[in-house]
Order: C-alpha cells, then structure tokens, then sequence
C-alpha cells in the first residue's frame, strides 16, 4: 500500500516517464535534420554542460574517489551508448508510436532478469499487474499492426535492442545504488555519452569534410529547442530521477512506470504530430494504467 516512503520514489517514476513519452516527439522532429549520431552528441553535449555547471556551483555533489568506476563503465556502455543507438535508429525507421509501444517491453524484461540477478521477485499480484500493463501494450500493437500497416520491421528491431539494453541498465543502476548516489551515476553517465557520441559525430564529419559546419544546425530553432528538451530534461533530471528511484524500490516495480510514457508517446503523436488515434489506444491506456497502479499499490518495501 502506498506511504510516505513510497511517494517520492513514485513520484519520481511517473515524472521521469512524462518526461520520456516527450522524448519520442522530439526526437523524431529533430531527426528531421540531423542524422542520429548529431543528435545524440548534442543531447548528451548539453546534459553533460547542464551538470557540470551545477557541480562546479556547487549545487550537486559528485564524489568518484575509492569507488569501483569499472562498473559505472559497463553500465554506461549499455545506457546510454547501446540503448540510444537502439532507440535513434528504431524512431528514425519507425514511429513516434511504435517507439512508445515497444519499449513498453521494458518492465518484462526487467522483471525476469531483476529476479534472476537480484532475487528481486515480484510477488503473485505484482506480477499479473505488470502483465496486465504489457497486455495493454500488445493490444495496441496487435491493433495497430493490423488496422494501420505502420508498424516497421527494421524499427521493431531496433527497438527490441533497446528494449534489452535498458533492461539490464535498470539491473544494473539498482546493484551500483549502494556504491554511488543517484547524482553520481546520472553525471557519469551523461558524461560517457558526451564523449563517445561527439567522437562518433566528429569523425563522420571530418570523414564529409564538413567539420567546419559542426554547429550549423543550432541556427534551426525547433532544433535547438529540441537539444534543449532531451539534453536537459529528458537526459540529465529524468535520468536523475529514474536513477533515484533505482535506488529505493525494486527494479520490476520502477520498470513498469516506463509504461506510462506509452500513453504519453501516443497522446504527443496524437496532438503535435497529426498521428492516427483509434478506440485500442484508449483501452490499452486503461489496461496500462491499471496495470501501473496494482503493481505500486501492492509493492514491497522502500529502501532507506
């Protein structure tokens, strides 16, 4: 049952997925303009600057010294170096749709691997919630697939990489909890994906010998103003959120909130991006949002 404990982690679940169900929109606008390896230098470029700023104010605190940086490395080789590979390619190839619905996956995988790896075992009631939010995930791919044809071989391929990539980000980022503060993992993070995505993205440019126009596409205001969405809040304060949350409840519970961006991913494409909307999508919701609610409301207890 929920408490006072439990309220913050929550909070900050539902927070980071509202954040995340943005993210697809934004994402496809920007690649509108930019190639994929563009995009996420400049994403994680900026998320990198926002925290580094912060720490050197003084208003966070990153502290590495006598702690085990090798796992942080793997962690973040997975996420975000694999997993927004996955992702970039997936939505390119894909739809703003399609990325909110099968990443919605996520807190299946989670959930196997959590209690594989952490013995983290989601009670009986847990576990058909979180299956209940998933069937409300299938219903509107089985649908969708069917009464749309948009659904995209390459992309659902991509996309069920990412699926597994944050997955096992989400195993990982709960085990490394006890070593490193939220605030720690989010920054190093960030800084990885900074690194090895402008280093991917400079070497494409010197490759076209077009080097000397790196910033050029910052004189796009919808694309500025989508670096400015991803890198700061959907990378940096939701990550910082989503890391959080790692850190106080159980892996498989905190996955299954990823669903909500489902319906936000849906609502976005729906409004701004003129995508279709049918009766499934409404039921799939409810299925999903039903399927969030018993698996928090019957969760276990919150780390101190």
């Amino acid at each position: 049952m929920l408490n006072n404990k439990k309220f913050l982690p929550y909070m900050s679940c539902i927070t980071a997925s509202i954040i995340f169900g943005f993210s697809f929109m934004f994402s496809k606008k920007a690649l509108g303009t930019a190639g994929p390896f563009e995009l996420l230098s400049f994403r994680f470029g900026a998320a990198f600057l926002t925290m580094s700023l912060l720490a050197l104010l003084k208003i966070i605190k990153i502290d590495y010294k006598n702690k085990p940086l090798r796992s942080l490395f793997l962690l973040s080789f997975t996420h975000p170096f694999l997993y927004f590979i996955f992702e970039t390619f997936g939505i390119k190839y894909g739809s703003t749709l399609q990325a909110g619905i099968m990443l919605a996956l996520i807190p299946i995988f989670v959930a196997v691997l959590g209690a594989w790896l952490l013995k983290e075992i989601p009670s009986l009631k847990q576990a058909l919630f979180i299956v209940l939010s998933v069937a409300g995930v299938m219903l509107i791919i089985a649908m969708g697939s069917t009464s749309s044809g948009s659904v995209s071989i390459a992309g659902t391929v991509f996309l069920l990489m990412a699926v597994l990539a944050a997955s096992i980000y989400n195993i990982l980022s709960r085990k490394l909890s006890s070593d490193f503060t939220p605030m720690e993992i989010t920054y190093f993070m960030m800084a990885f994906g900074a690194l090895f995505f402008n280093l991917i993205s400079v070497a494409d440019h010197i490759k076209n010998g077009t080097l000397s126009s790196y910033f050029i596409l910052f004189s796009d205001t919808g694309f500025s103003i989508s670096i400015l969405y991803l890198g700061i809040l959907s990378s940096s304060i939701a990550f910082l959120l989503i890391n959080y949350s790692l850190s106080k409840i159980k892996a498989s519970e905190n996955a299954v909130f990823s669903n909500l961006s489902t319906i936000v991913s849906i609502a976005a494409g729906v409004l701004f991006m003129n995508e279709a909307f049918f009766w499934y999508h409404l039921a799939g919701a409810a299925l999903i949002l039903l399927g969030v609610w018993g698996t928090s409301y019957f969760g276990g207890k919150v780390n101190e």
